[in-house]
């Protein structure tokens, strides 16, 4: 137990069912990890039409006899693997590998379940994130049509379904498929909008829940979306300064000039975010230095984000008014890396689940942990979805830089170990030191 911190406790729940639902076969290569595959329908307001498998993974609670039960990990992206992170990657949960199974997935369109394939050449050729006439935007919008059409050709019906309401659908189903009573939940990143949205429409089935880098769901529109990311860029931005003041105005420079570096302006600002994001400052310092950049993909997968934001750009005009607020916003790094999300969805058809406020009505309160300084869910996020929240969330802060911080700090995974573990939830206001 966590002894330095004001602590209020509440009861665990009712102990987990041991019937299961799944054919699990052995995989990887370390004893105890198992895969299987959930069948779920590829629409769910269909149930009976056609169906996907969903891949799962397990790793087996190393003192069986004192198990809590199943903890499932929500992976982020959208676009990561969750099989990949429990067969490979064990490491994170090091300290609950005792008193849990660890299960997680692929989420539909991700990996093992039904992965959105498109042409890898009309990939390549996606114009430049950040448009710079209405030429450009004419053009990102009949490139974008061209791409979705023939993916969904490639992909199938589950091209039209993976936003993450359906995925909540399948996490249900999974919660069933273990034979769990309630959902004991771990989500990072973007698995944050999975545990948020899941806590909205099965408030009953809530054991616990950790959401770690929180995504805020509740902007009303694209210029707020952007704002509220080129905020939290700017804030990891000046905390790198504070380490390196001298890096400032060659950054500068680079922006001015980005091709003397081998880059384009998006390139700065996507480099510039992964390492901070990664807490690679000294990396950070040393590119600055040298003058000669790096190319970065950032990629997601298209149906799943864009099906899950309402961002739309009606005009090239609209495009550069959105960029300037975004910009007065953040005058040191003008624009965020998240600026690659609206040419990505320019044109997207079908919004199925657009941005709304929280209505969470769990027993107990879901664990929000986040950085302070995390250029891609920033403390703003965080803060704003607690705000939503309101009794039923409690927010602790590592008061470092980086995304992820329950890998971080050995303090907030202390904290957010207790929580998953005895559902003790720590007093409001609780930060862990740099």
């Amino acid at each position: 137990m966590h002894t330095l911190l004001a602590l209020v406790m509440v009861a665990a729940g009712p102990v987990p069912v041991a019937t299961t639902g799944l054919d699990w076969q052995p995989c990887g290569t370390e004893k105890g990890v198992s895969c299987a595959t959930l069948t779920v329908p590829v629409d769910w307001a269909r149930p009976r039409g056609a169906t996907i498998g969903i891949a799962i993974a397990k790793r087996e609670a190393t003192d069986q006899a004192h198990k809590v039960g199943t903890l499932v990990f929500g992976p982020g992206g959208p676009g990561d693997s969750g099989v990949d992170r429990v067969v490979g990657n064990a490491g994170r949960f090091r300290d609950l590998r005792a008193r849990f199974d660890i299960v997680s997935f692929d989420p539909r369109g991700v990996g093992g379940s039904s992965a959105m394939t498109c042409d890898p050449v009309l990939m390549q050729a996606a114009p430049d994130p950040v448009l710079t006439s209405a030429k450009q935007f004419q053009e990102t919008l009949r490139h974008n049509r061209e791409l979705w059409a023939d993916c969904e050709r490639r992909t199938g019906p589950v091209w039209r379904h993976a936003d993450t309401l359906s995925t909540v659908r399948d996490v249900e189903a999974l919660r069933k498929a273990l034979g769990e009573r309630q959902l004991t939940f771990h989500g990072s990143s973007y698995g944050t909008l999975l545990g948020q949205e899941y806590a909205s429409r099965y408030p009953g089935r809530v054991r616990a829940m950790v959401l770690e880098s929180v995504t805020d769901h509740s902007s009303r529109d694209t210029a707020s979306f952007l704002s509220a990311q080129a905020w939290a860029f700017e804030d990891a931005f000046d905390d790198f300064l504070a380490t390196c003041p001298e890096c400032a105005e060659p950054w500068q420079r680079l922006y001015a000039d980005p091709g003397r570096g081998g880059m384009t302006r998006f390139d700065l600002i996507a480099i510039t975010h992964k390492l901070l994001k990664d807490g690679e400052y000294e990396r950070l310092a040393a590119l600055i230095k040298s003058g000669q950049g790096q190319h970065v993909r950032l990629d997601v997968v298209i149906p799943a984000f864009c099906a899950d934001w309402s961002l739309p750009v009606h005009s090239y005009a609209d495009y550069r008014r959105i960029l300037r607020q975004a910009e007065r916003v953040a005058p040191d790094t003008h624009f965020p890396a998240q600026a690659f999300a609206l040419t990505m969805c320019l044109g997207w058809p079908h919004v199925t689940n657009p941005q709304h406020d929280l209505d969470v009505r769990t027993r107990v309160p879901l664990l929000l942990l986040n950085s302070r300084h995390d250029p891609a869910t920033g403390i703003n996020w965080a803060r704003n979805v607690e705000r939503q929240l309101g009794s039923r969330g409690v927010l602790v802060t590592y008061e470092g830089t980086g995304h992820g911080s329950y890998s971080l700090s050995a303090c907030m995974r202390e904290i957010a170990d207790d929580y998953l573990v005895d559902v003790t939830v720590p007093a409001r206001g609780i930060s862990c030191p740099r």
